[in-house]
């Protein structure tokens, strides 16, 4: 089966595996959910990253792929951001935040490659 153009984007797999991560860990807490929509919200972020890489992937220049990549990277911001909040909340664990935001710095680090290497050809 051929794959999509973004499959083969390292990037968007590490991202993936983090959304993933994420949504597993934030099952954990054993908090009343009245903050239901935080939580939905850190779920949206995290999974928005893969999917803005995809998208942008599927467009048809390098200028739409770069904006899409911008996006990716606002959401994965917003995704440490959250995090950060649960931690201070104490709904996540601090070697478990230390852990996500270690692997989001190097997505980030991803994007911001990926973003010069397409606006430098």
């Amino acid at each position: 089966m051929n794959e999509f153009g973004y499959e083969k984007l390292e990037v968007w797999k590490r991202s993936v595996e983090l959304s993933c991560n994420i949504i597993s860990i934030v099952d954990k807490p054993d908090t009343p959910r009245k903050h239901l929509r935080l939580f939905e919200q850190l779920e949206g972020a995290s999974t928005s990253v893969p999917m803005n890489i995809a998208e942008g992937k599927g467009r048809y220049s390098k200028k739409e792929f770069v904006h899409f990549l911008y996006i990716a990277r606002g959401s994965l911001y917003e995704t440490v951001t959250l995090l950060e909040i649960f931690s201070k909340l104490t709904w996540l664990d601090k070697k478990d935040f230390a852990c996500i935001k270690d692997e989001a710095k190097e997505i980030a680090k991803m994007l911001n490659s990926l973003i010069n290497s397409i606006k430098n050809t």
